[in-house]
């Protein structure tokens, strides 16, 4: 069996993943390019291997018909939106994630978005590495509406963190039924047109899907209070970007803090908005979350080599959510 590892960095802190691949007699080759590797450069190389350990790149259809022996796709992370499912089940390559492993380092990262937004702490930062002292009037948590779209794993998790700050208030939203029965009591849950309303920061955590994408565009932010703050650690595509550079420059609210594109390594018209706080889709770089995504991506491939059943295989509800995507972006 010959593995391609093409996430990257991978092993970086912690080699458990590469030595557990190494006693298990498993041939494997790591991204050599040391970043984001491109949909040309991975459907040139993906062509020998059996198994391919995944990060955010495009597993597309073009990539996937040169993957003439894959076996297994075992995905560092739990977004999906970057494989193409379909393609993937039409070949019989198996899809694994892992969904828990980044949930603590994303709803943190989360949290302290909020905090920087709403104290200004990037902007004075610029402003102090050119030499210009400025200081900045902010607002606190436990004085904000706090609306959370989207209570999965991570979004109750930064519900969690946000119980120490005593908020004023916090809304959440959710389709799913049983939500409501996941969140405290001091969680109000609501449509999500009451908190684009009425939310101070409005945090996004839910996936690309069909029904999400283009979820945040012109008319929503029409709703949005000026003094707002739009948080996404979730993925790029749910918020129209070109809606949310017009609602800043327009003052239309008041910050935004974005750490998902939807075309990576991102260099869109938000750069340059000083009041729209840009990261480099970090949200799981925390070093126990990523040693953890990375060990359990390995080790389904290890059972993959050794004949036992997989772990985390990709549920069907997720192919299904893909393909209403596909159908609405071809649409």
């Amino acid at each position: 069996m010959k593995v391609l590892v093409s996430t990257a960095p991978f092993g970086l802190t912690n080699t458990s993943p590469i030595t557990l691949l190494e006693k298990a007699g498993i041939d494997f080759s790591m991204n050599p390019f040391g970043r984001k590797m491109s949909e040309d450069e991975l459907a040139e190389m993906i062509g020998e291997y059996d198994c391919l350990i995944a990060g955010t790149e495009s597993i597309s259809r073009k990539v996937l018909n040169n993957a003439t022996r894959l076996k297994l796709i075992a995905r560092v992370g739990i977004g999906l939106d970057s494989v193409d499912l379909a393609q993937a089940q039409k070949q019989k390559i198996r899809v694994t994630y892992t969904p828990d492993a980044p949930s603590s380092a994303v709803s943190e990262l989360t949290v302290a978005l909020m905090l920087s937004t709403l104290r200004s702490v990037h902007i004075s930062n610029n402003r102090m590495h050119n030499y210009h002292w400025e200081r900045f009037l902010g607002r606190r948590l436990s004085e904000s509406v706090i609306g959370v779209i989207g209570i999965g794993r991570i979004g109750s998790r930064v519900i969690e963190h946000l119980s120490g700050f005593k908020c004023k208030r916090v809304l959440g939203n959710d389709t799913d039924p049983l939500a409501k029965s996941r969140v405290p009591k001091y969680v109000t849950m609501v449509d999500k047109e009451i908190i684009y309303r009425e939310a101070d920061v409005i945090t996004i955590h839910v996936p690309l899907t069909g029904r999400t994408r283009g979820m945040i565009d012109r008319k929503q932010f029409e709703m949005f209070k000026n003094t707002s703050i739009l948080i996404n650690t979730a993925r790029g595509g749910i918020v129209v970007e070109k809606a949310l550079r017009k609602a800043l420059v327009d003052k239309k609210i008041f910050a935004a803090a974005i750490d998902t594109f939807e075309n990576e390594p991102y260099k869109g018209s938000l750069c340059g908005v000083k009041q729209c706080l840009l990261t480099s889709h970090m949200g799981s770089m925390s070093e126990d979350c990523r040693e953890r995504m990375e060990l359990e991506a390995t080790q389904e491939v290890v059972r993959l080599a050794k004949g036992q059943s997989l772990a985390q295989e990709v549920p069907r509800s997720e192919y299904h959510s893909q393909e209403l995507l596909f159908r609405r972006k071809e649409g």
